[in-house]
């Protein structure tokens, strides 16, 4: 039964999770209905009602009739006592981390498990975040980085097609119809607060699979910031040399926003 699978996972044994799930049904019962409801042998029945009992699950109501610890107060139990097992492993681990000088570069897979650290990685930015996005990665992240804006994060953002403008400092990439054929894929990168990375390319036809890296490590962090700093200078660069356009006002402030945001 799944349910007993439930409880495996949260410390019960085998023959607990069944005993406790045949009384939530089943109750007050003796030891002898109660091997036949749940599938336990009389011999090991008593056995498996005494440790319940001994962890407060379960009580003996009557002599020989037994009842289940109602299943709202023993969820309460479990959340609390789950808790205070990761309260107590968070203050040992803090105390037997050893001093890192280096910070390792992790690779994540799996499309939604990446948008959901890229959406973990925004929500805790607290002053800036420069972003390279496709239209694909912007439907999931958009509404996420308009938030962060209007908390008053600093948004760098640069299209990767035609995405609407949403952000003070944002620009569209002037090769972005043909880099997709020429990387493999979709590009993606999200550097937030100069502390931490979230890039990659998220190969066509193999988005599942694609390894995403991200990282703390500061160098590769500088190394990858700048790489988007410098892909404003390359739009900038396009419009002026290839297209012998000249820059609005807007796109002057821009670059001198991004010139001067070492």
């Amino acid at each position: 039964m799944e349910n007993n699978s439930r409880l495996k996972n949260l410390g019960f044994s085998q023959y607990e999770a069944a005993c406790y799930m045949a009384l939530v049904s089943n109750h007050p019962i003796n030891g002898s209905q109660l091997s036949k409801v749940s599938g336990i042998a009389r011999s090991r029945i008593y056995d498996v009602l005494r440790n319940l009992i001994s962890k407060g699950y379960v009580i003996e109501v009557k002599e020989s009739l037994y009842a289940p610890l109602p299943p709202d107060e023993i969820i309460r139990r479990l959340k609390s006592n789950f808790d205070k097992n990761i309260a107590a492993f968070e203050n040992e681990i803090v105390k037997t981390s050893q001093k890192e000088n280096y910070e390792y570069i992790w690779t994540l897979t799996g499309y939604d498990n990446v948008m959901g650290k890229a959406r973990k990685m925004i929500g805790e930015a607290k002053k800036e975040i420069y972003v390279r996005l496709f239209p694909e990665a912007d439907s999931h992240l958009s509404n996420d980085l308009i938030a962060a804006e209007k908390n008053g994060v600093k948004i760098r953002y640069i299209a990767m097609g035609k995405i609407p403008e949403k952000f003070d400092i944002q620009v569209t990439h002037p090769n972005h119809k043909n880099l997709t054929k020429a990387i493999g894929g979709r590009s993606f990168d999200i550097i937030t607060d100069k502390k931490e990375a979230l890039v990659g390319i998220f190969e066509t036809g193999n988005e599942e699979n694609s390894p995403i890296n991200w990282t703390r490590n500061q160098w590769f962090i500088i190394t990858n910031r700048d790489s988007l700093r410098h892909d404003f200078y390359h739009c900038f660069l396009e419009k002026t040399i290839d297209q012998k356009q000249i820059l609005t006002d807007k796109e002057k402030r821009i670059y001198h926003i991004i010139k001067t945001d070492d």
